[in-house]
Formats: structure tokens, C-alpha cells, sequence
């Protein structure tokens, strides 16, 4: 079983930017493809960005040159550094864990984009 539990939500101004968090409970987080999901209200839930255990990213193609995704492998962590906000992407944020076939979603984290 892996835990997993995000941070770093928030509200912030149109262009701002936040770093959201994601703390893995096992020390075997070297080996996860993980990924950063988002659902806003009404709206299913999407992919964001995902990185490989090998490093390799990949994004949505809204968020591109705005979000970064990495992982910090000593820290069992992920992360998602998010400039340039907009209202659109306003959203709950949930961190994915892929692992031995098995899939494991943190409870999620509220971003609001709003002036």
C-alpha cells in the first residue's frame, strides 16, 4: 500500500505562481511513474503532467512552458512548480502513483486562481 499526501494548494492571483508537494509514504517511490492530475468543478478529471521513474515528462498541452513537474527520489517527494497561473486553472490537484500494476491516488489539494 503507498500513501500519498499533497500540499502546497492555495489562492492565488492570475499569474502568480505555487509548488505543490507530494509526499510518498514507501521508500520504493524511486521506482513509481507519478503523475499530477486535476479535476475542476463539473469537469472530469485530467492529466497535468507525469514523469516516469526514469525522469522522462510529458504535459498537458495547457500547461506547457508554465508548469514543471520533478521528483526528488531521496525525499520519497513530487513536485509541480506552477507559474503563470490563470483562473482556468483552478482545479483539486491529485498526485498518482503507478506502480507493480497497481494505482494509488492522494486525497487531493485545492488550487483557486482568482483576483
Amino acid at each position: 500500500q503507498v500513501q500519498l499526501v499533497e500540499s502546497g494548494g492555495g489562492l492565488v492571483q492570475p499569474g502568480g505562481s505555487l509548488r505543490l508537494s507530494c509526499a510518498a509514504s514507501r521508500s520504493t517511490f524511486s521506482l513509481y511513474d507519478m503523475g499530477w492530475y486535476r479535476q475542476a468543478p463539473g469537469k472530469q478529471r485530467e492529466l497535468v503532467a507525469a514523469i516516469t521513474h526514469g525522469t522522462r515528462t510529458n504535459y498537458v498541452d495547457a500547461v506547457k512552458g508554465r508548469f514543471t513537474i520533478s521528483r526528488d527520489n531521496a525525499k520519497n517527494t513530487l513536485y509541480l512548480e506552477m507559474n503563470s497561473l490563470k483562473p482556468e486553472d483552478t482545479a483539486v490537484y491529485y498526485c498518482n502513483a503507478v506502480v507493480y500494476g497497481m494505482i494509488y491516488w492522494g486525497i487531493g489539494t485545492l488550487v483557486t486562481v482568482s483576483s
